[in-house]
């Protein structure tokens, strides 16, 4: 018993104020989340493709960008004129359309002009906007889903809501546009909770390994004072009773009232720092990917190809899934067409997404097992989004493993399997109330995180205080 109460006391002592912290910027980061390029933003920047410039189709894009396995071809405007974008299992290819030379911008006034066009199209106030340095990282772009994009291009549009837009310098791409109202709160909300620093997020091993051990030592410490306060715990007569009085007292009674919220919450919150170690990422193997892909034969499409685009097209996509290519013409957000690469009559007045026979057709040569896809309904509590509103998830069980592919352009999106399944709920349903009969209605979920969050937080302080005074009788005892 002694030693129990002297881990939890000093790992107390230790990890009280980051308590403290994680569940105050919990309660923001439900409100403000961490800026993100959504696909709507980015649609609502592209202009229609002008076709006197597309001089070249998609298959001399691919044989121009050397990339051997090439998985997908995207065709859209510039403000330099349209590019192709082809892109393996790693890396992309800007080239122009017109020449097929490398459309990768190394001109700061190229990425301004580049970022201007966006905004007008956005109808924001781009008359003051300047320029800055490529940066390899700050603070919103440290994640590695930008490596493909480094350096970056940042221009501060210098407007009233202080808008900042960056500009990959591998494709000419805004990537990221962030507000001075998501960066103030982001400081308080998830750069805090996450332990996000730029100097520490640019090393993600390091940064990894030491998330994973303070929230493993919080955790411990936790269970530590759950225990202590069951044990401690007395009884007056027909009343349970506290053997402490003041602050302890009332930081004893509320350890109690907040104890399985607090231990499930520090353990789904370690959890996220898992990558792989207990569970499974949802990632597909390699060679499922490909297998899924196929072997599309690019040289096979017509060069006449991208000159058979709707003169609304803002994007159009090449993409090969079981061996075969597709073209979807995308008009706006939510708007689009899909056929069969290089044969017109394969187009039919209601076809927008890939259909389940085709999906099951992709994943034969998986070589498994697998029954029928069918399409997941919103309500299934594991799926991913699919890139497009309204698109179908489709999903393919084989054995004991799910592969939910994306409808509207075929992506892998993830592959489920039982050890993934477990991580869903013990992650996301108890981390953040991800439970369907809470999504289903998201003001009381909101106000239970609220509610526990603010319960959590306000046991952190009495903790604080304990730690506080500990630490001065330490510092003052003769």
């Amino acid at each position: 018993m002694r030693a129990l109460i002297l881990l939890h006391r000093w790992l107390g002592v230790a990890f009280c104020l980051l308590f403290a912290m994680w569940f105050a910027s919990g309660i923001v980061m439900h409100f403000v989340s961490f800026p993100a390029f959504t696909k709507a933003n980015r649609f609502a920047g592209l202009a229609p493709i002008d076709p006197a410039d597309v001089r070249y189709g998609p298959a001399q894009a691919v044989a121009a960008s050397k990339l051997g396995d090439a998985v997908r071809v995207r065709l859209t405007q510039r403000s330099d004129g349209p590019i192709y974008l082809v892109s393996d299992s790693s890396r992309t290819t800007a080239l122009h359309t017109a020449d097929l030379s490398s459309a990768s911008v190394h001109s700061p006034d190229l990425a301004l002009a580049i970022a201007k066009d966006y905004a007008a199209r956005r109808q924001w106030d781009a008359s003051a906007a300047s320029i800055a340095a490529p940066v390899s990282y700050d603070q919103w772009t440290v994640a590695e889903q930008y490596d493909r994009d480094r350096p970056l291009y940042r221009v501060p549009l210098n407007d009233t809501p202080g808008t900042a837009l960056y500009v990959s310098s591998a494709t000419g791409e805004i990537i990221l546009d962030t507000t001075r109202r998501q960066r103030f709160w982001n400081y308080a909300g998830s750069v805090a909770h996450w332990i996000y620093p730029t100097v520490l997020r640019s090393h993600p091993s390091a940064w990894s390994r030491l998330l994973w051990w303070l929230s493993l030592l919080a955790l411990i410490g936790a269970s530590a004072g759950a225990a202590t306060g069951l044990l401690r715990l007395g009884a007056d007569g027909s009343r349970f009773a506290s053997p402490y009085r003041g602050w302890q007292a009332w930081h004893h009674w509320l350890g109690l009232c907040s104890m399985l919220f607090v231990l499930t919450w520090i353990f789904s919150g370690w959890l996220s720092m898992d990558s792989g170690v207990l569970f499974s990422t949802g990632k597909p193997l390699a060679s499922e990917t490909a297998a899924i892909i196929g072997a599309p034969d690019w040289s096979a499409l017509p060069n006449d190809e991208a000159q058979h685009l709707d003169p609304q097209t803002v994007e159009a996509e090449w993409f090969a899934v079981g061996g075969h290519i597709y073209r979807r013409e995308r008009t706006a957000f939510g708007r689009e067409q899909l056929s069969v690469a290089g044969s017109e009559d394969a187009v039919a007045s209601d076809r927008t997404f890939l259909r389940p026979d085709e999906i099951d057709a992709a994943i034969s040569h998986l070589g498994r097992s697998c029954d029928a896809a069918r399409a997941i309904g919103a309500d299934d509590g594991y799926a991913a989004a699919s890139n497009t509103p309204s698109a179908p998830v489709l999903r393919a069980v084989c054995g004991e493993d799910w592969f939910d592919i994306d409808a509207s352009n075929g992506t892998l999106l993830e592959k489920l399997d039982p050890s993934r399944r477990a991580y869903r709920w013990l992650f996301g349903g108890l981390h953040t109330l991800d439970l369907p009969v809470l999504t289903a209605r998201p003001a009381l979920r909101t106000a239970l995180i609220v509610a526990l969050c603010g319960l959590g937080f306000v046991f952190s302080l009495t903790g604080v205080v304990i730690a506080w005074r500990r630490l001065a009788s330490c510092f003052h005892s003769p």
